[in-house]
Formats: structure tokens, sequence, C-alpha cells
């Protein structure tokens, strides 16, 4: 049975003509365990479709189930980290991982508690951070808190929607080293939203193209058979993950060139004509272009 599954999900936004269908027909399955990533142009549904299996959003149609349960709302059992941190500014940085603890974990004594979020602070390497507020944390730094306290939920699958996308490539690179880490200390479920194929590549098991919108669905599925761990510099030499890299962005950009439509439609040019300002001028202190429609055509007799 797959742990987390979609079937023939569609999703779209607004009423009438005016409707935009943003997702058709996404069957996926992902077993427990699995580190998925799920790659697209911007714009085309990543996000929505994150937000289905977080349960912020409902399918038009289609089901989401989730260890086969349906997902009808946000719930603990699935931990989200946001592309824009979501931290409360005014918390520091364990006050902000306790407050995902207290609503997860009520019942838990204080010590217990405290252990919990010390521990999760560490697995970011963020300790000497502890007490900092986001304002005196880097970018890098507050995504780490970010992923720190959906880790302290326990959550059953982590949701990743372009975490380190506002990132500079340096630090993007860091942190996709912390979450490959992470990943291999825990073993979560994992799906991560991304517009980077080789970001999905180095991390993930599985690497699925999103086709361009509207009406955006998913491509093949392709196993990323590469061992791990993966040495960054050497996976740009190795083959099979130029071969998957090749097969990502072909079919992402058939995708884009069969959403090209050709549209024809006739011109109407304004009904102007440009002053020429040596001319003398038909009315006395007019000023501006004329229409053609004005254009009167006199017979003048001259002796």
């Amino acid at each position: 049975m797959p742990f987390l599954q979609l079937s023939d999900v569609s999703k779209g936004y607004g009423e009438g003509p005016g409707r935009t269908s943003v997702l058709r027909d996404i069957s996926l399955t992902i077993e427990k365990g699995e580190f998925v990533a799920i790659v697209g142009y911007s714009g085309v549904g990543k996000t929505t479709l994150i937000n289905l299996i977080a349960g912020l959003a409902r399918p038009d149609s289609g089901t989401v189930t989730l260890n086969d349960l349906e997902i009808t709302e946000p719930g603990p059992d699935r931990g989200i980290v946001f592309q824009n941190y979501s931290l409360l500014p005014w918390l520091n940085v364990a006050e902000n991982i306790r407050l995902a603890v207290d609503q997860v974990f009520p019942n838990w004594a204080e010590a217990k508690k405290s252990r919990h979020v010390d521990h999760y602070i560490a697995m970011v390497n963020l300790t000497p951070a502890r007490d900092k507020k986001p304002a005196e944390l880097s970018g890098g730094m507050r995504q780490r808190v970010s992923v720190a306290r959906a880790l302290a939920m326990d959550p059953q699958i982590l949701l990743l929607d372009e975490p380190l996308s506002a990132l500079d490539a340096l630090t993007r690179a860091t942190l996709q080293d912390e979450i490959g880490r992470i990943w291999q200390e825990n073993r979560k479920t994992v799906v991560l939203i991304t517009n980077d194929p080789d970001e999905g590549i180095y991390l993930a098991d599985r690497i699925i193209p999103l086709s361009a919108g509207p009406n955006a669905t998913l491509g093949p599925s392709l196993t990323v058979d590469i061992p791990r761990p993966r040495d960054r510099r050497a996976l740009n030499h190795d083959p099979r993950f130029k071969d998957l890299r090749r097969q990502i962005f072909a079919y992402m950009l058939e995708s884009r060139a069969a959403q090209r439509v050709a549209v024809s439609r006739k011109l109407v040019l304004p009904d102007l004509e440009p002053e020429d300002l040596d001319r003398p001028r038909p009315n006395a202190g007019r000023v501006g272009p004329i229409r053609r429609g004005e254009w009167k055509r006199e017979t003048v007799e001259v002796q």
C-alpha cells in the first residue's frame, strides 16, 4: 500500500469563463522513507501541488491520501517548510521551534520539550544562535530554523516548497548538503518542490518533471540510481547524472513548446496622421495631429 497517494487530482482557480485550470489528472504514489523531487517551471502549479498534500487546499476532483487516510485539512503529520521562512520575528530560534513542539506535544514535561528543541537545533547546526531572533540571522540560518521546526513536529512526511530558491548559490549548496545529511539520519518521507533539476537529482531518490501550465501534469518518474553519499564535484562528470538531466530538460522544453499557441488577429491602426509642423494649421490655434476623417476636399478658384 503506498504511503502517500494522489489519484487523478485536478485543481483550478476562479469561476466561470475566467477560471484557470492549474493541475490536471495528477497521479502519484510515494513509499515511506522515499525522497521525491518534483521539478518544474515557476508558475506551473508546484506550490498548489504541495498545498494539496499539506491540506491547505482541496482538489476539485480526485483524492489525496496519506497512510490510507484522505487529506482534508492541515495536520501535524505533515511538516512543511515554506520558501519565505515563516518565522515569528519576536521569538528567538529556540522559541520558534518550541512553539511547534507545544502545539504537537502539549502533554510532554518541560524538560523533555527543552531537550527535544535542543536536539533539533543541534541537528541543523544552530546551537550557537539558539537565543537569536530572526532579524539577527542570515537567510540560510532562518531556513535552517524552519527545517528544524518542521522536523521537531516529528511529522510522517516533510514537504519542502522551494525552500532554497531565495538563497545565494553558495548558501543554497550548503543547505542542500544539510538537507541530504538530515534525511540520511532520520529517513523521513520527503517531497521536495524545486525549479532546479540539478538540486532534485542531487538530493532525491526519484525526480518527476511537471509539465508547463496551464493544465500541468506529471511527466515520467525517473529513478536517481546514483549511490549515496553523493559528491557534488564528481556528480558533474557522472554519465547517469548527465542522462537524467538531459531527460528532464527535454521533457520540460517539449511540454513548454506544446503549450505555445499561435494567435492571429486583425489590428486596427489609429485614424491619425503625424503632424507636419511646416504645414499651415487648418484651424487657428489647433494643436495636435489630424484625423484622416477630418480631412475635407475643397475647390478654390483663384483669379
